[in-house]
């Protein structure tokens, strides 16, 4: 099963990005490290593979 927008964006701000909003149903995430990254639907949503990957890659971005 995959995750909802809503766990996603729950791991972008652990991570410390910071949701700088959006029109409609985006929202941009930004970090001080310069990683953004775009979610689109609503929070109740299941993720599709594209945005999880996108996650996943921001995050491992402000890792290093």
């Amino acid at each position: 099963m995959p995750p909802k927008i809503r766990d996603l964006i729950r791991d972008l701000k652990t991570a410390g990005f910071v949701d700088r909003g959006g029109k409609g149903s985006h929202r941009n995430f930004t970090h001080l490290r310069r990683a953004k990254v775009t979610l689109s639907g609503r929070l109740g949503d299941d993720a599709k593979p594209y945005q999880v990957r996108d996650v996943r890659k921001a995050i491992e971005e402000v890792k290093e």
